[in-house]
């Protein structure tokens, strides 16, 4: 797959579908095969606050929000 990245660089990468435990459930998801550091999709987000500490080694907190 071709994509147009966010510093404006054109790449090719490979996807592939992997399963993953999200909160306790096995999930079914895409995965991107690029050489740069993981990211997590908003898709997978949707329904989370998520909280971030941008310094090395900060916290990641991902914390399921009550049902609207």
């Amino acid at each position: 797959m071709a994509a147009l990245l966010a510093d404006g660089r054109e790449t090719v990468f490979d996807i592939y579908e992997a399963s993953v435990v999200w909160d306790g459930q096995l999930r079914r998801v895409a995965v991107d095969a690029v050489d740069a550091a993981p990211l997590i999709g908003m898709h997978l987000l949707e329904g989370y606050e998520l909280t971030i500490q941008v310094v090395r080694g900060g916290n990641v907190l991902a914390k399921r929000l009550p049902p609207q």
